[in-house]
């Protein structure tokens, strides 16, 4: 077996990589909960790559990708607390792992579990003593896999417009490091 290890992305095949697994991701976990069109339109396997480089250049938000040899297989986003609403102000001084994806095909083989428990030690380091996750109500599986690393719905949520008027609800799951 190829061995594991993790990379900061900071480089644009870093930044391809983790976009391209975000939008499988996406192709396979939300079908029925996004608009179809959106995912077609949209979620494209390049979507995310200007948002992780600016990301990186600003520090605003830090990549971390699970390679096994020389395949991405996880990947995700983390940093201090995204806060775009007044009600947010009690999260203020808190980490967030804004986004976490692994490959739809390596689902089950613990890289996930591995690339998250690297994250929550890292927020740590960083001097953070709580974190959140936002995670899609409908995403039973994600929401799972968060209880088992410890967070838990802390009664909040954050609604996130898409077209069609469709409104899809993110729950808020917490936990302390």
């Amino acid at each position: 077996m190829d061995e594991l290890h993790f990379v900061d992305a900071c480089t644009e095949e870093h930044f391809r990589a983790m976009s391209a697994i975000h939008a499988r991701g996406w192709h396979d976990t939300y079908p029925g909960y996004v608009p179809e069109d959106y995912l077609r339109d949209v979620i494209t396997e390049d979507h995310w790559v200007p948002i992780f480089r600016e990301d990186h250049r600003t520090g605003k938000c830090h990549g971390l990708l699970l390679y096994r040899g020389d395949t991405p297989v996880a990947c995700c986003n983390y940093g201090p607390a995204r806060l775009s609403l007044p009600r947010d102000a009690a999260y203020s001084g808190w980490g967030e792992v804004c986004s976490f994806y692994a490959e739809p095909a390596e689902i089950g083989r613990g890289y996930g579990s591995m690339l998250m428990e690297e994250t929550l030690r890292r927020l740590k380091a960083d001097g953070f003593a709580s974190c959140f996750v936002l995670v899609l109500e409908e995403n039973a599986r994600a929401r799972r896999f968060y209880a088992r690393h410890g967070f838990a719905w802390d009664g909040t949520h954050k609604d996130i417009p898409f077209p069609h008027d469709m409104i899809c609800v993110d729950l808020r799951y917490t936990r302390t490091l």
